[in-house]
């Protein structure tokens, strides 16, 4: 019986309700240490949804996910955009060191095909990460998409209004986004371990930008800037009809 308690205090899919969960694989570090430290496997989790629940668009949702989507497009890795609201600003991209030719930009015209789009993204292997803004989606969609992202084993994040905290979702971290202090917090409404009562804060000011290659990257990429109008700025490569 020893050895047996042992074994399982040790699996992965167990843990204890004071502690993060343990994970199969490590996570993709944020960049923030202050955020690593509180994400089971230290960083944006593989192979599992993620949501983030932003206060209004363009506060910083993707000024977050930066360093991490940097680090996929170093390794070779395309990012999808599944429908995003705005385009968005390739120069910022590029300086963020994102490079471009690893961004693929799906538009669609309606919900079904953006989470169809989304989730034959996921189950392809082809992306390190998948990027999705869907408008409506019901608890079965959302179970589609946990299960594809299992499949594909890539970072899966999609983008939900604040109200949708409210309902039931099967992603393994969901994280709300707001303002203060000039800042953003963060809180963390789910994730695998001991909830946390306290929402995390990144100072708005990022490092000095020698020393922080994403300088700027909040302000240009989650700008409310319209499609038609950006358009001029995003390469032809970059958008699939």
């Amino acid at each position: 019986m020893p050895s047996l308690a042992a074994g399982l205090d040790r699996h992965p899919g167990i843990w204890r309700g004071s502690e993060l969960a343990r994970t199969a694989c490590p996570g993709i570090a944020t960049g923030f240490a202050a955020l690593d430290a509180e994400l089971p496997g230290g960083g944006w989790p593989c192979g599992s949804l993620t949501e983030i629940l932003p206060q209004h668009e363009g506060i910083g949702e993707l000024r977050i996910l930066g360093p991490a989507l940097a680090r996929l497009a170093a390794q070779g890795k395309c990012i999808a955009w599944i429908a995003p609201p705005h385009l968005p600003y390739a120069p910022a991209l590029a300086a963020a060191g994102i490079g471009l030719e690893r961004i693929l930009i799906v538009k669609t015209a309606k919900d079904g095909d953006s989470l169809w789009a989304a989730e034959q993204a996921l189950r392809s292997a082809a992306c390190g990460g998948v990027l999705a803004w869907p408008r409506d989606i019901r608890f079965p969609q959302l179970r589609r998409l946990q299960l594809a992202a299992e499949d594909g084993r890539c970072l899966a994040v999609l983008f939900r209004p604040t109200q949708a905290a409210h309902e039931p979702s099967p992603a393994v971290l969901r994280i709300a986004l707001a303002t203060s202090a000039g800042g953003l917090a963060l809180s963390i409404l789910k994730r695998r371990g001991a909830p946390l009562s306290r929402p995390v804060f990144l100072p708005a000011a990022p490092p000095a930008a020698g020393n922080n290659p994403f300088s700027g990257f909040e302000t240009h990429v989650d700008s409310h800037t319209p499609a038609a109008a950006a358009a001029g700025s995003v390469p032809a490569r970059l958008a699939l009809a």
